[in-house]
């Protein structure tokens, strides 16, 4: 992963403006109103699209955005294919996004649409990708676990300590688990390394079903699994433990388990983004919060309004994978980040688009009559 600049200053920059017309931060220098860029993320489990306008600050206000459960990564572990009901949830939540793209009038070179492990890992995930090109229009470009795990951290960044050291950023997906390691450089931040384990939230929890009445055996399993995928990682820096030895380092977990988690701890009557992202958990909170998750069981996981039926038999596979990730790196704080790789696709675009075209050279400018320099 190459080095990895400072993200716009503010915690919220990503959320619609505060102003009654929502738009203070949608214009240009010149009063008209900033175009439109849409980011799209086809994952092992979710299908999310996010819509926004730049704002002046560098970061951006949201237009609009959509999230829907599909599970395509179901059965892949086992098969190794795409299930053709899972391909269908998928492509009637894409045909959904393509159809909102359309009616705000996104320019296709604005939108970045990206598909993840789900695709990269299956046998037909290409043949899905070009039946979705056809019947929507949309162009999902599968990325590599290197370039997934940079783009979370793009989107990441405003939730970093600007007082730490150094950082690990957690992003758990439904198929696999991304994990960069960065520290300071500067005034801003340098990948000291990376991983991307095979283990996520749907892959953990098909390989370790519940069974009835849990327990603490099951849930360690689970931890005892990822653990070994993160050790064959091979991530044995001993810097790089030595800064995580003390105390001016933190984490960043971002996914819908984390988010979850965090809703738990919270007591939350009913998911609030607002207080969830940014919030900051001790080792401990999250503990606590998966503690309580397992005592619920899957009917108590159901009913609570931050996680519901279709995350009940996944939330403790994703406390599962953090946990194994604080026990290989020890670390005592864990910074929530409702936000990740499609605010890092925006992000990433729109720097693209701010910067200058570069001049081209005109031939003979320096040389004199003769073709020989100035004297």
């Amino acid at each position: 992963m190459p080095e990895t600049r400072g993200a716009p200053s503010g915690r919220d920059e990503r959320s619609p403006a505060s102003s009654p017309t929502g738009r203070s931060g949608g214009r240009e220098a010149s009063g008209r109103e900033a175009p439109l860029y849409g980011a799209l993320d086809l994952g092992t489990n979710n299908c999310r699209l996010l819509i926004a306008r730049p704002a002046r600050d560098g970061g951006f206000r949201v237009v609009d955005s959509f999230s829907r459960i599909v599970r395509l990564g179901e059965g892949l572990t086992r098969t190794g294919r795409l299930d053709e009901r899972a391909m269908d949830r998928a492509y009637d939540a894409l045909a959904l996004c393509a159809e909102r793209i359309a009616r705000k009038g996104v320019d296709t070179g604005r939108l970045s649409a990206v598909a993840t492990q789900a695709c990269r890992a299956a046998e037909n995930g290409e043949a899905f990708v070009e039946r979705v090109r056809r019947g929507t229009g949309l162009s999902l470009r599968i990325i590599d676990p290197a370039e997934e795990a940079r783009l979370a951290v793009e989107g990441c960044l405003n939730l970093i300590d600007p007082t730490a050291e150094a950082v690990l950023v957690i992003d758990v997906g439904g198929g696999s688990t991304e994990m960069s390691w960065l520290t300071r450089k500067g005034e801003g931040w340098s990948a000291a390394a990376w991983m991307s384990a095979p283990l996520g939230v749907v892959s953990l929890a098909e390989r370790h079903p519940e069974p009835d009445g849990g327990g603490e055996p099951w849930y360690e399993a689970m931890v005892a699994d990822m653990g070994a995928s993160i050790t064959a990682g091979g991530i044995d820096d001993p810097a790089l433990k030595a800064l995580f030895a003390g105390e001016r380092t933190h984490m960043v977990g971002t996914s819908g388990a984390i988010t979850s988690l965090a809703g738990i701890h919270l007591n939350l009557p009913r998911y609030n983004r607002d207080r969830v992202d940014g919030l900051w958990m001790t080792r401990g909170d999250c503990e606590a919060a998966a503690d309580r998750l397992k005592a619920l069981g899957p009917d108590g996981r159901a009913r609570e309004a931050c996680i519901g039926p279709d995350r009940a038999d996944l939330v403790l596979a994703g406390a599962a994978i953090l946990e194994a990730v604080q026990r290989a790196w020890p670390c005592e704080r864990v910074r929530v980040a409702d936000r990740g790789l499609r605010e890092g696709l925006l992000l990433q675009r729109m720097r693209e688009d701010r910067r200058p075209p570069r001049r081209r050279r005109r031939r003979g400018r320096s040389a004199g009559r003769n073709g020989q320099g100035a004297a």
